[in-house]
């Protein structure tokens, strides 16, 4: 798997991009014979086709790849990597595409180069692309890399990535790129007043811990929070079979944070980077926590347990409460935390929720750039009375079954400190193969904040 771009080389096959109403212009100007060739094959530039034009030795000429119609391209994204799975091995250069649409679709390209080979060979794109010219082919490459770290990450079962393993990840970065981290583990937790932390991951056979990575000695501050639970079973209240046979992804908040910090590191942007990830796994054993148990949050604020199967938001909160400490310039939090947030928008979207217009303003124009779709959510205070159960500041999973997600995101709130945050309730997983993206673990929001970050680090 070599999610990079191919040496420019003269013998690379060109590659033309030709959208459906520009076919018969494409063939008129041509040589006969290829107008011909291509007419009699039947290509029509539909979208996600190919076409091969041999030379006169055998080989290929040049290769053609559908672009549709504006109507057919705007219902996916990353036409070409459909393209690209369908051609020959060998290396391509790209005609007939704008810069910016050629940087979306290089980076498609590359994507589908990804394929998660940890435990048996699989298929991927051999077709090799040659970076084009005006794309910045650098950022591209740190983009991908980032994106195969994350889903890496999600896609590794929690028997191989449990608390520990997801510190080692943490730990292979941090050496990678000269980051430094500190890690504090078990009864550590409680000694240095991160009660949640402990409480949720006690139960598992690997101590819960939280990870602190940092990295940049100037510039603003930005610090990113994952909710790091390597598998929830649920706790007492157990999930059904159906609800936890995705659960080794429930540490995709804290696989698309250091997604991230690859690509920030990689690109060596001008800032001081701090990634906060709680890790444990929400186990059941004679210790576990309770519903009706009431904790108290490192910020002093007591959370009354009605479900132990809403845990994300418990770590999160220590860690968030942790990091509002320093006061970064901008706070994001990661996480795949509510089912309600599927329901609201599917899988595809990243729901995210902030209280500041500007930088809401700068995520949506950055998510149509990068091809990385989110969507903004209400921080709706007056619901700020369903997470408060009257015997508790308070309530991890409140009763009703409405407003789920956007109750999650209102406790997180009470965390964050005053500065300016953002929260992605995502869902880290593509249920259904698609161009650029195979089923599996799926980075969200990631492409999409590095896009906005200069603009909002600025604000």
């Amino acid at each position: 798997m070599d999610l990079t771009f191919a040496t420019a080389d003269a013998a690379a096959i060109p590659l033309h991009v030709v959208a459906q109403d520009a076919l018969d212009a494409f063939c008129d100007a041509q040589p006969d014979k290829v107008a011909r060739w291509l007419r009699a094959t039947g290509f029509t530039g539909a979208l996600g086709s190919v076409a091969l034009v041999p030379d006169d030795a055998g080989g290929i000429a040049m290769a053609l790849a559908g672009d549709g119609t504006p109507e057919t391209r705007a219902r996916g994204r990353f036409h070409l990597a459909g393209a690209a799975a369908l051609l020959p091995e060998g290396t391509y250069a790209l005609h007939g595409l704008a810069p910016e649409r050629a940087t979306t679709e290089s980076l498609g390209w590359l994507l589908s180069q990804y394929s998660f080979d940890h435990y048996r060979e699989q298929k991927h794109t051999t077709a090799r692309l040659v970076a084009p010219e005006g794309v910045d082919a650098a950022r591209i490459e740190a983009i991908a890399a980032g994106e195969a770290l994350t889903r890496d990450l999600i896609n590794v079962p929690a028997s191989d990535m449990g608390p520990a393993d997801l510190e080692g990840a943490c730990a292979t970065l941090a050496t990678r790129h000269g980051a430094s981290i500190e890690v504090i583990r078990g009864e550590a937790l409680l000694e240095q007043n991160f009660p949640m932390i402990h409480t949720v991951g006690r139960a598992s056979a690997q101590a819960p811990r939280l990870i602190d990575m940092r990295w940049g000695e100037s510039g603003p501050t930005l610090t990113l929070v994952g909710k790091g639970v390597c598998f929830d079973t649920g706790g007492l209240n157990l999930k059904p079979a159906t609800g936890m046979g995705l659960m080794k992804k429930d540490m995709g908040g804290a696989a698309t944070v250091l997604g991230l910090a690859q690509m920030i590191m990689a690109l060596g942007l001008p800032l001081r980077l701090r990634v906060l990830v709680p890790a444990v796994e929400n186990s059941v054993a004679g210790n576990a926590f309770r519903p009706g148990d009431i904790l108290t949050a490192r910020n002093g604020l007591s959370v009354e347990i009605n479900n132990t199967d809403a845990e994300g938001r418990l770590v999160l909160a220590d860690a968030l409460a942790f990091a509002a400490e320093e006061d970064p310039d901008l706070m994001v939090s990661m996480a795949t935390l509510t089912g309600a947030a599927r329901v609201a928008v599917g899988p595809d979207l990243s729901p995210y929720y902030t209280d500041d217009a500007a930088l809401a303003g700068l995520l949506d124009a950055a998510a149509e750039q990068a091809a990385d779709p989110v969507w903004r959510m209400p921080f709706h205070t007056p619901y700020e009375s369903m997470i408060e159960p009257g015997i508790a500041d308070l309530d991890n999973a409140p009763k009703g079954g409405f407003a789920g997600s956007i109750t999650a995101a209102l406790f997180l709130r009470r965390f964050a400190g005053q500065g300016r945050y953002a929260h992605f309730d995502i869902y880290g997983w593509n249920p259904a193969a698609a161009p650029a993206r195979p089923k599996g673990g799926t980075g969200m929001g990631a492409r999409a904040l590095l896009e906005a970050l200069p603009g909002a680090l600025a604000l």
